[in-house]
């Protein structure tokens, strides 16, 4: 066996968890993602109910894509610089 070999060998489970949290923080992205859209879609529809318009549900939904967007576009820019 090589010396690289005896290495990762000797590497304790501990030692691979950084490895693995980075990944794990992203598994509720598309959640969080669909969630606030979802919510942007609900409060879209509600103001456009409340004020008799329909230009609200489709402005705010689209605002919440973006927001959702960069939310995860800094969660992992976040990430990156660890």
């Amino acid at each position: 066996m090589n010396r690289q070999n005896l290495n990762n060998q000797n590497k304790s489970p501990k030692d691979n968890k950084g490895k693995y949290n980075k990944f794990i923080r992203f598994t509720g992205v598309a959640l969080q993602m669909g969630l606030t859209i979802y919510a942007g879609n609900l409060l879209g529809m509600w103001l456009d109910s409340k004020y008799n318009s329909d230009k609200f549900e489709p402005s705010i939904t689209l605002l919440a894509v973006f927001a959702s967007m960069y939310m995860v576009i800094a969660q992992v820019i976040k990430v990156s610089k660890e």
